[in-house]
């Protein structure tokens, strides 16, 4: 199976092992839940989707490289107590806590969260001394003395011996009591993850025309060659660095990445043709609806470069979907916040004399009413939100319960709310508004809304530029291939689709509907070539 499959196999698997009956105890018990096992090449995502997971089932990770361990640290150190048997005292051997046991205790009171995952990597390269330990742990749930606590389940993942010389196959025993699955690398399901974790778009180009390339592992004279999908990701962040410094990407520097000299070559090659197409086929121009010039000249390109402007015009539109949604996900953040506070202001600072409703207030009015609101009445409450929003990512992020693009939309809007504090209510403190029945936040309102203003006109610009590239492509090539080609790379992309969901485009919905058309006809057409053989034959 791929990664994707496996997540959900993982996924299925943590609800099954946390329902309950009426009792409140597991249907599955226990000693039953056999710990998971994933087997694959390396660098696939196996540790990374296991925080996604997490997220998903709202539960706590813990995660480990196991061959980073030795015996002492996993099982514990010996140390003497002292019991009494048939009124003999005697010094019995006994081990203190497992440091990963108690990585998962200590999980527990940070984050206050009972049930999680146990994740740990490379379990099946383990040194020979720790390797009776990994698999007693792996029959009983145990390191030395110490159990794993309940609610907590076990999920492991290995390399084959092909990919790893330290690794070792487990017994028979062993592999009866585990949930084994094996794991293929699988480009299309990883170009998922690519597209919504924003990947280089020179990589989504260059691998799309030459997917026999997305995972490489050989073993030649002069050493093992391999190329990964952490090393194109890795290579993507570095890339995003270089164009930022200005600084130029050169074949020894992606080598670093692709250990793989010739897809590393190529790779360069190609990268730096990615970055001349976009200035000579100016892109930026056709998506702000700039004329074609000659028309002619860009039907009769190569189709690598065609394919290479395609991927271009849908990269750069990538980016500023990806920009709405997270500027949608961070309003969205403010806004909830900002009604939280307004209540929290009505109830902490009652106006004298009226109640929220904007009635007369009896002489059981709220306790601990000043009698008057004033701005610093209302930063403190705005200060106090702002520590729990970084306190609630700081749990979540311990507890491995977030991931990479939330996080950020978190610290997007923390960043936003303590400009807010700062601007509006940290140097001018005092806001009149006696006419509102909620004074002070007249400013917070106008901030919010020239904030979503502002987000509304960059909205429209995207929605202008997706327009602008069906318009181009329909010029230049017609409703062929490669409007196709455009359309796929718009649908699988996950920030697109919520782009469109939101906010809408008249031009994405007619190509839509004119591809269904087109493939509608090709399978009637099909069909009838089918019947007319079928006829034939009678």
């Amino acid at each position: 199976m791929n990664i994707k499959e496996a997540k959900q196999e993982i996924v299925r698997t943590i609800q099954a092992y946390r329902r309950k009956d009426e009792t409140g105890t597991c249907e599955i018990p226990v000693e039953q839940q056999r710990p998971i096992l994933l087997i694959g090449p390396p660098g696939i995502g196996k540790t990374a989707v296991m925080s996604q997971i997490a997220e998903e089932c709202g539960i706590g990770l813990v995660s480990y490289t196991i061959t980073h361990h030795t015996r002492q640290s996993a099982i514990g150190l010996p140390m003497i107590s002292h019991h009494v048997f048939d009124d003999t005292e005697y010094a019995v051997t006994e081990y203190t806590m497992s440091e990963i046991v108690g990585a998962i205790y200590e999980k527990m009171e940070k984050t206050g969260i009972r049930e999680g995952i146990l994740f740990l990597d490379e379990i099946n390269c383990v040194s020979e001394t720790l390797a009776p330990t990994m698999l007693q742990f792996l029959q009983y749930k145990t390191f030395g003395t110490h159990r794993v606590p309940e609610g907590w389940i076990i999920v492991t993942a290995g390399n084959q011996p092909i990919y790893n010389r330290s690794a070792r196959e487990f017994d028979v025993v062993t592999l009866d009591r585990v949930k084994k699955m094996e794991i293929e690398a699988d480009f299309a399901v990883w170009k998922e993850y690519a597209l919504r974790a924003g990947i280089h778009g020179s990589i989504l180009s260059y691998l799309n025309l030459k997917q026999q390339n997305f995972y490489v592992i050989r073993t030649e004279l002069d050493g093992r060659h391999f190329v990964t999908a952490r090393g194109w990701e890795d290579l993507s962040r570095m890339l995003y660095a270089y164009e930022k410094l200005g600084e130029p990407v050169t074949e020894p520097m992606v080598s670093q990445y692709l250990q793989e000299n010739e897809i590393a070559a190529d790779f360069a090659a190609y990268y730096d043709l990615y970055r001349r197409y976009r200035d000579l086929y100016h892109v930026d121009a056709i998506l702000t609806g700039a004329p074609v010039s000659d028309p002619d000249l860009l039907k009769d390109i190569p189709f690598d470069e065609k394919y290479s402007l395609i991927h271009l015009l849908a990269d750069g539109l990538h980016q500023e979907f990806r920009v709405f949604v997270e500027e949608e996900a961070v309003q969205e953040i403010l806004y909830r916040k900002l009604t939280e506070c307004r209540s929290l202001w009505e109830q902490r600072y009652p106006v004298p004399g009226m109640t929220d409703s904007g009635t007369a207030m009896g002489s059981g009015s709220s306790a601990g009413s000043s009698g008057s609101r004033s701005g610093e009445d209302l930063a403190r409450i705005l200060r106090e939100t702002a520590a729990a929003m970084r306190q609630d990512l700081s749990n979540r992020t311990t507890a491995g319960m977030i991931q990479p693009e939330k996080a950020r939309q978190m610290r997007l809007a923390i960043h936003a709310w303590e400009e807010l504090t700062a601007d509006a209510w940290g140097r001018n403190p005092e806001e009149s508004g006696a006419e509102t029945k909620t004074p002070g936040f007249g400013s917070a309102e106008e901030w919010f809304n020239a904030r979503e203003e502002k987000r509304q006109n960059r909205a429209a610009g995207t929605d202008a530029h997706l327009t602008n590239a069906f318009t181009f492509l329909r010029q230049v090539y017609g409703t062929g291939q490669e409007m196709v080609m455009f359309l796929t790379e718009l649908n699988t992309d996950w920030h697109c689709l919520q782009f469109v969901q939101s906010y809408g485009n008249d031009a994405y919905d007619e190509y839509n509907r004119i591809l269904l058309l087109h493939d509608r006809r090709e399978q009637l057409r099909q069909e009838i070539q089918r019947m007319n053989r079928w006829c034939a034959d009678q």
